[in-house]
């Protein structure tokens, strides 16, 4: 039952693997147990937004990160946007990217 996961961009996949060692290690295990496991892992790793976005809740002692994702036919689960967070709140910001991304690769 494995996934394949894979990035939207190159630009994504290096943002992301540029976050602060332990965020991005919370990320890497996530990411490991959804392509094993599927994409439906649950708090506190993963959250569904509706209408096929989904996030990851990477966590580590420098902070937290996000990366929204989405599930296509195939078991593949595209990457679609990563950032940092700040606020309590994910930024309008940064959810209005991932939904753009998700209606483009959605669309083809």
């Amino acid at each position: 039952m494995s996934y394949t996961l894979e990035f939207y961009s190159e630009t994504v996949q290096s943002e992301i693997f540029a976050w602060p060692d332990g965020i991005q290690a919370s990320f890497t295990r996530i990411a490991e147990q959804m392509a094993e496991h599927g994409p439906n892992l649950g708090m506190p790793y993963t959250r569904a937004f509706g209408e096929g976005l989904f996030e990851i809740r990477a966590k580590g002692r420098e902070g937290i990160g996000r990366a929204f994702f989405c599930t296509l036919v195939g078991r593949r689960v595209v990457i679609l946007h990563g950032f940092i967070k700040k606020t309590e709140q994910t930024p309008a910001k940064e959810l209005r990217t991932a939904r753009q991304r998700l209606k483009e690769v959605q669309n083809g």
